[in-house]
């Protein structure tokens, strides 16, 4: 069997093979609806390199292994299966000179064999065939998407960045992308119960993501204790270690979250917005930690670092967070609204969140807070309806709120029950362009 897939790109040919040639483009290329898990990594992309994955398909995971076996730099590379489901694998990846100045063709051509022979092709070839053609349309999408992000700032140095909060889910998405746009990324690693900050040492840009999961957990006393403590506290340490830096980092990107507005109906919600009532009670509860944790990273400015609040919706992916918790429900058929359903969702796809971190590192005129939020926020009710409509599944099983209060407590009151609808008001206005501005385009990219 054979699959091949064209696509201009708006690089030359040596970047766009440079850039699948840099640390990450592996996991930039793996989609999150992908059950796959990077085992060992030996070599780059020369003769020889090898890559070693776990596919969690089906009961029982299976090993794959693939082998360099053709290079030439700056055009071509050649992968094949050494072991694993297919009865042969041959991947040829040619980046071709296009027919404009600054300009390329990624061609990636497959041929291969299903188990069994002919029987396996009968039985398997349909599905193995719309799998395949998945997979590249949105490795495409993420390569195009990923050249154009980083070229817009093409002409500005590469940075040094500090991570907190790398292995997370933001994080843990934003370190190949930072590093296959030619940026060195240090995460900052916790030593026992404190996080130690080495790695701010001679960076330009620090993004701060660390905290504890809001909705990890039911909040009992204990819990909600760490969820304070985990963002007031650290944060303040963080500016204390960046305050004592010879030279401190530019900018300072330190994360928040549109709960910062507490519950407001149907108001839209610009970075301007009066901030919500504090209590120490749900959507109140978050409302307080947002604005301490906001508080705590204010005095950065006091060195001149520039400072980028990050007020940040619900990220939609289905590597973690409210997505993945959706998709089992919604793909077995009884998934719905929750609640009244009327509450708003401010919602981003995850790309819009790494390019929307991307640009304020060079966007200089942004500071201050920022909504990282699509354009379009939904009612639950028509999240459910388009989640629903995205894998073919009805979406009318409503879940009362009395349930959810008697499943997760307050918070369920701080969370799923409660809504903002947030504008991103200052992204567009310093020239952001989004990838994802309705829900449907956002859900489709990542679903399958």
């Amino acid at each position: 069997m054979h699959f091949s897939k064209r696509t201009e790109m708006p690089v030359s040919a040596r970047e766009l093979f440079d850039w699948h040639a840099r640390p990450g483009a592996f996991e930039r290329l793996t989609a999150p609806f992908e059950a796959v898990e990077l085992v060992e990594r030996t070599g780059g992309l020369e003769v020889g390199a090898k890559t070693v994955i776990k596919m969690h398909i089906g009961p029982v995971p299976q090993t794959w292994t693939a082998v360099h076996t053709a290079y030439e730099a700056g055009s071509m590379f050649r992968d094949e299966q050494e072991g694993g489901p297919f009865r042969s694998w041959v991947h040829t990846h040619r980046m071709v000179p296009g027919s404009t100045a600054g300009s390329s063709t990624l061609d990636d051509s497959i041929e291969y064999e299903l188990p069994l022979g002919g029987l396996g092709s009968l039985v398997g070839g349909g599905l193995a065939k719309n799998t395949v053609e998945r997979m590249f349309e949105y490795r495409h999408a993420i390569t195009r998407a990923d050249l154009l992000r980083h070229g817009q700032f093409a002409d500005r140095p590469r940075m040094t960045i500090a991570i907190t909060g790398a292995s997370g889910l933001i994080g843990s998405a934003l370190m190949p992308f930072l590093t296959t746009g030619g940026h060195t990324v240090r995460p900052v690693k916790r030593q026992g119960s404190k996080l130690d900050f080495s790695a701010l040492e001679g960076a330009d840009a620090v993004i701060h993501l660390a905290g504890a999961g809001v909705a990890d957990e039911n909040w009992s006393p204990e819990r909600k204790k760490l969820l304070v403590e985990s963002r007031t506290k650290v944060t303040a340490d963080l500016v204390e270690a960046i305050k004592r830096l010879a030279v401190p980092p530019r900018v300072l990107l330190s994360g928040s979250a549109v709960g910062i507005y507490g519950d407001r109906h149907d108001e839209i919600l610009s970075e301007g917005s009066p901030l919500g009532a504090r209590s120490g009670h749900g959507a109140g509860f978050l409302s307080g930690i947002c604005q301490d944790w906001e508080a705590a990273a204010a005095p950065v400015t006091d060195v001149g670092t520039r400072l980028v609040l990050l007020r940040t919706g619900v990220v939609l992916t289905p590597a973690g967070g409210a997505l993945k918790k959706l998709l089992t429900p919604f793909k077995a058929g009884v998934g719905g609204p929750t609640g009244s359903g009327h509450q708003w969702m401010a919602w981003v796809g995850m790309e819009d969140v790494l390019g929307a971190l991307n640009h304020a590192l060079f966007t200089s005129s942004l500071s201050g807070p920022v909504n990282v939020v699509a354009p379009n926020p939904v009612t639950n009710r028509d999240f459910a309806k388009t989640l629903g409509r995205v894998l073919s599944r009805p979406a009318i099983a409503p879940i009362p709120a009395f349930a959810l209060k008697v499943l997760f407590g307050e918070m369920a009151e701080g969370t799923i029950l409660a809504g903002q609808r947030a504008a991103p008001g200052a992204l567009h206005a310093s020239g952001f362009t989004f990838m994802h501005e309705t829900l449907e385009a956002a859900l489709r990219f990542v679903t399958k």
